[in-house]
Order: C-alpha cells, then sequence, then structure tokens
C-alpha cells in the first residue's frame, strides 16, 4: 500500500508513515489532510481517500541530539567527501580506511577532529607517525561538520508521489527552461 508524509504544523517533514498510522491519526483528530491518492480505504460504515499528506495540528518540538552529527564511519567518509585526506584522490567506500592524525600511540584520540579519511596506501605510508613526521599533508583540517551527512528522510526521487515534491527539499539544481 502507499506511504503517508507527515508533516510539522510548520509544513516540515517529519517522517513518512504507513497509510494504517495514517488513518488512525486523521480517526483520532490529531492532523489535517493536505492531499490524498486516488485510492481508497473502506470500513463497514465509513470510506477514506487514502492520505498522501498530513499535517500535524500540534507542533512537535524535535528532540535535542536529531542536529547532533553521529561519529560514525560513514560520517567520516562522508564529510571527506570519499577523498583521501593526503592524496586527494577520491575512492569508492571499500577502498577508503580512516586514520588517526596523531597516533592512538601517542595519545591520539577518536574523535571529529583527529580522524580523516586516508586511502590504504597513504594510510600505510603514514604508518603510526603524525603527518609531520611522515612528511604528509592534510587537505584540510578535520573538524565536526555543522551539516548532517547523512538523510533522516531517504526515499529516490523516481519513488516520490508527486504530491510529496512541494514539501520536500530536495538538493537539485533546478532546470530554466528559458
Amino acid at each position: 500500500m502507499e506511504r503517508t508524509l507527515l508533516l510539522n504544523t510548520t509544513y516540515e517533514p517529519l517522517r513518512i508513515i504507513s497509510w494504517k498510522k495514517a488513518i488512525t491519526l486523521v480517526c483520532q483528530g490529531k492532523v489535517e489532510i493536505v492531499d490524498v491518492y486516488d485510492k481508497e480505504i473502506r470500513g463497514i460504515t465509513i470510506t477514506f481517500k487514502l492520505p498522501s499528506i498530513l499535517r500535524l495540528l500540534k507542533f512537535v518540538n524535535l528532540k535535542r541530539g536529531h542536529d547532533i552529527v553521529k561519529f560514525s564511519r560513514a560520517n567520516i567518509f562522508a564529510r571527506d567527501s570519499h577523498a583521501c585526506q593526503y592524496c586527494g584522490d577520491k575512492f569508492k567506500t571499500e577502498d577508503l580506511t580512516f586514520d588517526h592524525v596523531i597516533p592512538v600511540a601517542n595519545g591520539g584520540k577518536k574523535t571529529w577532529e583527529n580522524i580523516v579519511t586516508a586511502c590504504i596506501d597513504c594510510n600505510n605510508k603514514k604508518g603510526n607517525r603524525t603527518p609531520g613526521e611522515a612528511r604528509m599533508h592534510l587537505v584540510k583540517k578535520p573538524e565536526k561538520p555543522g551539516w548532517m551527512p547523512t538523510v533522516t528522510i531517504t526515499i529516490g526521487i523516481k519513488n516520490t508521489p508527486e504530491s510529496w515534491r512541494d514539501y520536500l527539499y530536495w538538493n537539485i539544481e533546478l532546470q530554466d527552461d528559458a
């Protein structure tokens, strides 16, 4: 069955929910229907157009922590654009490692500011030394990202209902028809 986009009162997308959850929220009076699909859900005494987009009637304040970027291998690779921070070349994920700028043996910690993406060759060349000791230079100084490298709502653009497109923030360049 179809999925439903759930919006906050401010029309910001919160999550995608099942059609069953959508009908439950409608029956509880917690949402307003913004758009519907052509399909209908039928009960014994009631018929609903299947909701495509719902908007909450009460504002949901997202818990702090949604804006905190999780420290993970995937997010390190995303921060560094899948490029080795020593040679600058881009690689597939399986051809990358992460490197402690200041080695653990020298007191280096597992932090955003001390971990960088490295290709296998550069990581082996650097070894258990600092970049200075290995006569290697970082492409850029590692720091905690101020943006979210991974997306909370992941939807293929081909699978997204047309009605959702005005409410989702697409990171694509718009074409000029002129």
